[in-house]
């Protein structure tokens, strides 16, 4: 990097560059936008950040995102606690949130089951989602893993544990492409998947 850049900016710039999607002009681009916002844009921009890595955490119930013990989906008395559906990651319930109209709860995973990646079964919050069902009140359990090998390995599995349990299990109608994530899918897309949920066959 040239010399021209103080070592501050330096900084700035490989930082912005370690970002998804952000190549070398645009975390410069970034650096500079930054350096020239007045001190309290840049300041928000920094307590921002620092908020989310020290104040998000894991709803104890669902694993969602919280800043408290419960999510704010988990703790509202108008969810219909009866119907969980199952996620991969924290995004998925937002996308899944914009169609509005899900009324249900949620349980995140964490993942996928992907031994070639080093993540098993125990690697994820399986354990806790069977457990949930075990307490009983709930009447269905909705798959909404990602419409690929491995979202269908994951839910598969989950539907061998809860085999012989007295709830329904259902999944996404494949309104949703195979090999799609969740979190990409338009919310059309992700409302005619919802709507058109079949059951998965426990034989």
């Amino acid at each position: 990097m040239s010399d021209a850049y103080t070592d501050s900016l330096k900084r700035l710039i490989e930082e912005f560059g370690k970002l998804p999607g952000i190549g070398d002009k645009s975390a410069e681009r970034l650096a500079f936008y930054i350096l020239k916002s007045d001190a309290k844009t840049a300041l928000c921009l920094a307590e921002a950040i620092k908020d989310v890595k020290t104040k998000t955490a894991r709803c104890k119930e669902c694993f969602g995102l919280c800043e408290g013990e419960l999510c704010s989906i988990c703790s509202d008395p108008r969810r219909d606690k009866s119907v969980i559906c199952v996620v991969e990651q924290p995004k998925d319930v937002i996308g899944l949130e914009k169609t509005g109209c899900c009324n249900w709860v949620y349980h995140v995973l964490g993942g996928h089951i992907a031994p070639l990646e080093g993540v098993e079964a125990g690697d994820l919050t399986i354990n806790q989602l069977v457990e949930r069902v075990r307490r009983g009140g709930v009447s269905e359990v909705l798959m909404a893993t990602n419409p690929n090998m491995a979202g269908d390995g994951t839910s598969l599995y989950i539907s061998s544990l809860l085999r012989g349990m007295p709830v329904k299990i259902t999944r996404l109608a494949r309104g949703l492409a195979t090999g799609s994530t969740i979190e990409y899918a338009n919310s059309r897309v992700l409302l005619d998947a919802i709507e058109g949920r079949q059951q998965i066959d426990q034989d």
